[in-house]
C-alpha cells in the first residue's frame, strides 16, 4: 500500500509483617530490638557450639566469600528468597544459623507504616527525627542512629520526590474517606510547597471533585488503600534506599532473571514456548526456528496490506487492495468469515481483547465492527472526509480508538453503542496508532514526522517527540514498555516509552515508499519481524539487533505486513503484493 504523499497486594521483600520486629498488631518495641542494624551479624558468623550425642563440638569459621561473592549478601538474598517461596520457617532458621538479618529494625519498622498507613512515623523513619516517643507508637532506642538520621538513601535520591510520593498517598487516601478539609490542608500545607510536578499537582487538585470514592480510584488510576496501592507505594520507595539497607523486592528471582535474559540475548534463535532451565545453558537450534513456507493462502482478491492473528492464535484476518476481509482458522486454514460491507480498499484490522470482535479500518471513509462469531458487522463508524488509517482497543473491549487524515475528527474515541466518548483536539493528521495493553497510554504517529504520547487515562499528551524522517506504522510490546517504528529510510526504530529514547535500530530491510508493517515475535517477543519492498522478511534479534534471517517472501512486489502467531511460536504470516499470505 502506497504513503499518501499529499497528506501532510502482597508485602514485598517476602517479609510477612510479624518478622524482623514488625507485627499487624503493633509495631515493633524497644525489647524487640538488638544492636544489629540492616544485616550486621548479631552473633559470630559460624562460630557458635553445638552439641552432637551430647558432646560440645566446635563449628569452624565460614569463610568470608562464597565462591568469589560477599556471603552477607549471598545470605541476605536466601533469606528474602526463602521468605519469596513461602519458607518462612527455614527463613528465620537461617537467620538464626548465620547470624545475618534480612534488614534493621528501622526498616522493618518503615515498611509497617507504610502499610499501615501510619504516614507521619514513615516520613520520621525514612527521613529521621529528633523527636523520639516512648510514649506510645513505633519506639526506637536512642542508640539506633539509622532512626534518628534516617535510612541510607540511594546515591541521588531526592528527598523532596521521596515525600512527595509519601503525601500524595496521604492526601488520596483522605479524599477516599471523603475528609475533604484533611486532603485539602495536606495539597495545600504539605503537597504544593515541595514544588514538584505542576502537571501531576494539578490532576491531584482536580480530583477534589469526585464525587465518590469509585470516581476517585478511576479518575486517579488507583485502586485505594484496602488495594495494593501501599505496597506498590513501598516498593516504589525502596527504590530510592541505599539497596544495603533495604534489599530490593524479590531480588533473588531477578537476578535469576537476568542470568535467563542474559543466555537468550546471546542465543540468536531464541523461540521456545517454555523458559529456559537454571540448570544448563541455554541454546536454540536453528532448526526449530520457523524457515519455511508450510502453505499459501490465496482468498484476498488484491495486494495483502495487513493482516493479525487474534491474542489466541485460532483466527488470522487479512485485508487488503479489495474491498473483503477474510478470516482464517489457523487450525484448518478454511475461510472462517468472509466480510464483504465495505466499498473501498481495506487498510487496518485490530481485533477485540477478547477476540469476539473485529474492527476493519476503510478508504470508503468508514470502520466497521464486525461480530467474529457470526460475522455479522455491528457498527459502523463514518469519518465522512477522509478514509480511516487506523483503530485500536481498549483493554476492556469496550470501547476502541480509530485515526484519520480527516483534520476535524483525526482522533476519537467510541464505545460499541457508536457513541464518540472523547475527541482529542489536535492539529495533526494521524498514520497510525497504538493503546498499551496495561491501558495507561495511547500513543499515535502524525503525517508531519512526530510521535505523540498521550495519557489514555487522563486523554492529556505527556510528551512528543520529532522523527527524522516519515513513519508508516507502530507496534507496541505485549509489556508496553516498548514501541515499534517504521520508518522511510530503510530502518525500524525500538523506543522505550517511558524514556522516549531510541533503544534501538534494526537495518537492512528496503523501505521508502510504501507503508510497510512490522511486529514483534518469538514466544516472549524477543525477535522483531518486518516486511520490505524488496519482497523479503527480515527477523532481527530484539536484544542486540543482530538480523538472524532474511527469507524470500513473496514474488512480483512488497511484502507490506507480518505477524507473529502469539500463541504458537513456531508459526508467522506475511502478506504481499501478490495477494498472497504465506505462513
Amino acid at each position: 500500500m502506497r504513503r499518501d504523499p499529499d497528506s501532510p497486594n502482597s508485602n514485598s521483600n517476602g517479609v510477612r509483617p510479624q518478622k524482623n520486629g514488625s507485627s499487624s498488631r503493633s509495631p515493633p518495641s524497644k525489647t524487640s530490638q538488638s544492636n544489629s542494624t540492616n544485616g550486621h551479624t548479631h552473633t559470630t558468623n559460624g562460630d557458635s557450639s553445638m552439641y552432637t550425642n551430647g558432646s560440645p563440638a566446635t563449628i569452624k569459621a565460614a569463610p568470608v566469600s562464597f565462591f568469589g561473592h560477599d556471603r552477607k549478601e549471598v545470605t541476605r538474598l536466601l533469606i528474602q528468597g526463602l521468605n519469596d517461596l513461602g519458607y518462612h520457617s527455614s527463613a528465620n532458621m537461617l537467620t538464626q544459623e548465620s547470624g545475618y538479618e534480612l534488614e534493621s529494625p528501622s526498616v522493618s519498622a518503615f515498611r509497617h507504616a507504610v502499610l499501615q498507613g501510619e504516614w507521619s512515623e514513615a516520613d520520621s523513619l525514612l527521613f529521621g527525627s529528633h523527636l523520639l516517643d516512648s510514649s506510645g507508637g513505633v519506639s526506637i532506642n536512642n542508640d539506633d542512629s539509622m532512626y534518628h538520621h534516617g535510612l541510607l538513601l540511594a546515591e541521588g535520591a531526592d528527598r523532596d520526590e521521596l515525600r512527595f510520593c509519601l503525601r500524595r498517598q496521604k492526601y488520596l487516601e483522605l479524599l477516599e474517606e471523603r475528609d475533604l478539609s484533611g486532603a485539602l490542608m495536606v495539597l495545600r500545607q504539605e503537597l504544593t510547597p515541595l514544588n514538584q510536578d505542576v502537571t501531576q499537582l494539578h490532576h491531584l487538585s482536580s480530583l477534589i471533585v469526585c464525587q465518590s470514592a469509585d470516581d476517585l480510584k478511576t479518575q486517579a488510576s488507583w485502586d485505594g488503600a484496602r488495594g495494593i496501592s501501599r505496597s506498590t507505594l513501598l516498593a516504589e520507595l525502596s527504590q530510592s534506599i541505599s539497596p544495603s539497607v533495604m534489599i530490593p523486592d524479590h531480588r533473588l528471582a531477578v537476578l535469576l532473571d537476568q542470568v535467563k535474559q542474559s543466555q537468550i540475548s546471546k542465543c540468536l534463535y531464541h523461540n521456545p514456548s517454555t523458559s529456559p532451565s537454571l540448570f544448563l545453558d541455554h541454546m536454540c537450534d536453528r532448526s526449530q526456528f520457523p524457515l519455511q513456507t508450510i502453505l499459501e493462502l490465496n482468498q484476498n482478491a488484491g495486494e495483502v496490506w495487513d493482516l493479525e492473528f487474534s491474542h489466541n492464535g485460532k483466527r488470522l484476518a487479512t485485508c487488503g487492495q479489495d474491498t473483503a476481509v477474510v478470516i482464517y482458522d489457523t487450525t484448518t486454514f478454511r475461510v472462517w468469515h468472509k466480510l464483504t460491507e465495505h466499498t473501498d480498499h481495506v487498510a487496518f484490522v485490530a481485533w477485540s481483547p477478547d477476540d469476539s470482535k473485529l474492527i476493519s479500518c476503510c478508504k470508503d471513509k468508514k470502520a466497521r465492527v464486525w461480530d467474529t462469531t457470526t460475522g455479522h458487522c455491528i457498527l459502523t463508524v463514518d469519518h465522512r472526509d477522509y478514509p480511516v488509517t487506523t483503530a485500536s482497543w481498549a483493554p476492556d473491549g469496550d470501547s476502541f480508538v480509530t485515526g484519520s487524515h480527516d483534520k476535524q475528527s483525526q482522533l476519537c474515541l467510541w464505545s460499541l453503542q457508536g457513541k464518540q466518548i472523547h475527541k482529542w483536539d489536535i492539529e495533526h493528521r494521524v498514520q497510525d496508532c497504538a493503546i498499551s495493553p496495561n491501558g495507561q497510554r495511547l500513543i499515535t504517529i502524525s503525517t508531519e514526522r512526530h510521535i505523540f504520547v498521550y495519557n489514555f487515562m487522563t486523554r492529556e499528551e505527556e510528551y512528543h517527540m520529532r522523527l527524522k524522517d516519515n513513519s508508516t506504522c507502530i507496534k507496541i510490546s505485549r509489556d508496553s514498555r516498548y514501541l515499534l517504528v517504521n520508518m522511510v529510510d530503510n530502518e525500524v526504530e525500538l523506543i522505550d516509552i517511558n524514556t522516549a529514547e531510541v533503544v534501538r535500530r534494526f537495518l537492512g530491510q528496503k523501505q521508502g515508499v510504501y507503508v510497510i508493517r512490522s511486529a514483534f515475535g518469538g514466544s516472549d517477543e524477543n525477535l522483531v519481524i518486518s516486511g520490505s519492498e524488496d519482497g523479503r522478511v527480515y527477523i532481527w534479534h530484539k536484544e542486540n539487533g543482530t538480523l538472524i534471517e532474511t527469507l524470500e517472501g513473496h514474488t512480483g512486489g512488497c511484502v507490506n505486513a507480518v505477524a507473529w502467531n502469539p500463541a504458537n511460536p513456531c508459526m508467522f504470516a506475511s502478506g504481499g503484493d501478490d495477494r498472497k499470505v504465506r505462513m
